[in-house]
C-alpha cells in the first residue's frame, strides 16, 4: 500500500509539472506575442516598415487568445496534483519554533493530530469541488474565448482532488501509527523515515 501511494502521489505531481511547463510555455509565448503586436503598432513600424508590420500584423502575431481561461484551469490542476507528494513526504510549510524543544513522541502526536485535520480539508475541499463541478455541467457554462465547457477543468482538479484525498487518508493513519508507536513510518521534510 505505501509503495502504491508513494507511486500514484508522483505519477499526478508528474502530470502537474507538465502541465505546468506547458502553462509557463503558453504564458511566455503570449506575452511575446503580445509585446511583438504592440511593437509592430508603433509609428516607426506602421509608417516605415508599413508593408512587414501589416504583413506579420495579418499572420495573427499577438496575444494568444484564452490563455488566461487555460492558466486559470491548469494551475487548479496542478495545485492539486502537487497536493499528494507535499502530503505523503511531509514537505508542507510547517512552523515549528513552539514544538523544536519538545520530545520527538509529542512531536509526532502533533504531526498526527495535523495530518488528520490536513486531510479532513482536504476531502471537504473536494467534495465542494465536485458540487462545483455538478453545478457547471448542469447550467452548461462555457469559457468566454474558448468555449470550452468550465467543468472540464473542475473535473481536472477533482481527478487529483481524489488522489490527494487518498494520499491524506493514507498518510493520516500512518502519522497516527507514527505517534502511538514512536517510529517513523513516512518521509518528512527533517530527512526522517
Amino acid at each position: 500500500m505505501h509503495r502504491a501511494i508513494q507511486t500514484l502521489a508522483r505519477l499526478v505531481a508528474l502530470a502537474g509539472g507538465i502541465v505546468l511547463i506547458g502553462l509557463i510555455a503558453l504564458t511566455t509565448l503570449s506575452i511575446i506575442g503580445r509585446s511583438i503586436n504592440k511593437l509592430l503598432h508603433n509609428d516607426f513600424f506602421s509608417e516605415s516598415l508599413t508593408g512587414f508590420s501589416q504583413w506579420m500584423l495579418d499572420l495573427g502575431v499577438g496575444e494568444i487568445n484564452g490563455s488566461y481561461e487555460l492558466l486559470e484551469a491548469g494551475v487548479a490542476f496542478a495545485i492539486f496534483s502537487f497536493l499528494p507528494v507535499c502530503q505523503f513526504y511531509g514537505a508542507h510549510a510547517t512552523v515549528d519554533v513552539f514544538t523544536s524543544f519538545l520530545p520527538n513522541r509529542s512531536n509526532r502526536g502533533i504531526a498526527a493530530f495535523w495530518e488528520v485535520v490536513l486531510a479532513a480539508v482536504i476531502i471537504l475541499i473536494v467534495v465542494q469541488l465536485y458540487g462545483g463541478m455538478e453545478r457547471y455541467i448542469r447550467n452548461g457554462q462555457t469559457t468566454l474565448f474558448l468555449q470550452f465547457p468550465v467543468w472540464w477543468a473542475y473535473a481536472a482538479s477533482f481527478g487529483a482532488g481524489v488522489i490527494a484525498s487518498i494520499t491524506a487518508v493514507y498518510c493520516a493513519g500512518a502519522r497516527i501509527l507514527e505517534a502511538v508507536g514512536d517510529r517513523s513510518i513516512l518521509p518528512s521534510e527533517h530527512g526522517e523515515h
